[in-house]
């Protein structure tokens, strides 16, 4: 909202002090008048002597007490009178304003309120009143990004310990088998212990990742800049993931100069493309084609990572990176890590 704007809205308040200034100077001007008109009249002096003739009996001397005590201080009363005029109108005048401070007072009390609706004040804090309900707003809308971060991140949670259990059956079981099993086959042997392995490095998988979400809860990211080679570190990258791509016949393709360079925390850089190339391998078609594709725009670089896989529904894909957001309710543990948000830093 731009200062002309606030002054425009402001403008209805300031005409309605302005009028109540001026009826409230105007009543002022006039009850004053009336005030000097009624004693220079005489009809103050008539009204006070008679009034003091009820109590004393006789005429002449309740004129002469009026002439000793009130006409030789006619100065001290009706400066005394005119006070007491300015002390009311002040008082009527200061209600209008108490009544503005309440009524935002109120308003603010409602920001707390979440059964209220929107606040209402009079016509003339239009400006304010529009204020208080875009913070209340805006407070409503937190509370509830927030409420559902959380839930998605139990709910993930839920999905994880889940999946911790179903690797940590199988090893136990085909440990037991091994235990149990005195004439077993050394081929058979050999088949157990392999799925043994297999079950429990991917619990590890889930266990590390548990802790990654742990983390994301408990702390706060701090970023440590420092100039890294990112051709070279997603080089490395791609030829750690040489036994996922083999195991789903993919290839990858990295399309970006030699040795480009960004300024990036390297530790969380590396999680973020570990992440997104994990992602792009666990949801490929088998036998395609990732690719990796950095351009440099003026002081931005973009970072693409493409590969054929199941479409994205457009209203999940506008979320996939917001934390804990999980895309698939029910993965197969073959498809590995979820696909889940990376946090923005």
């Amino acid at each position: 909202m731009n200062k002309h704007k606030i002054s425009r809205e402001f403008k209805q308040l300031q005409n309605q002090i302005f009028l109540r200034t001026a009826i409230i100077l105007f009543t002022a001007v006039i009850l004053t008048f009336g005030l000097y008109s009624f004693v220079l009249a005489g009809h103050f002096a008539n009204g006070v002597v008679a009034f003091l003739t009820l109590f004393v009996g006789d005429y002449n001397v309740a004129l002469n007490i009026y002439s000793q005590v009130i006409r030789e201080n006619m100065d001290f009363f009706v400066l005394v009178a005119v006070l007491i005029i300015f002390l009311i109108i002040l008082r009527m005048y200061l209600r209008g304003f108490t009544k503005y401070f309440n009524e935002i007072n109120s308003g603010i009390d409602a920001l707390i309120d979440e059964n209220s609706g929107d606040v209402v004040l009079s016509p003339e804090l239009i400006a304010t009143e529009k204020k208080i309900n875009s913070i209340k707003h805006t407070l409503e809308q937190r509370k509830l990004a927030t409420e559902i971060e959380e839930k998605r991140k139990n709910d993930l949670v839920v999905y994880l310990a889940h999946d911790l259990k179903t690797p940590l059956t199988s090893v136990i079981g085909y440990l037991t088998l091994l235990r149990d099993e005195n004439q077993i086959s050394e081929e058979l042997r050999e088949k157990y212990l392999s799925i043994s392995l297999e079950k429990a490095e991917r619990l590890e998988a889930l266990i590390n990742e548990f802790f990654e979400i742990t983390r994301f809860n408990l702390s706060n990211i701090t970023l440590a800049y420092s100039k890294v080679n990112l051709t070279r570190l997603l080089e490395q990258l791609t030829f750690e993931f040489k036994p996922m791509f083999l195991e789903k016949d993919l290839q990858c393709e990295l399309e970006m100069q030699p040795d480009t360079m960004v300024r990036c925390d390297v530790n969380k850089m590396q999680r973020v493309l570990d992440n997104l190339l994990r992602n792009a391998v666990n949801y490929s078609f088998d036998g395609g084609t990732i690719r990796i594709v950095a351009t440099q725009e003026g002081n931005t670089l973009h970072i693409k990572f493409i590969n054929n896989g199941n479409t994205i529904p457009q209203e999940k894909l506008e979320r996939i990176f917001e934390q804990f957001y999980r895309l698939d309710t029910a993965r197969s543990s073959r498809s590995g890590g979820v696909l889940r948000g990376e946090p923005s830093s």
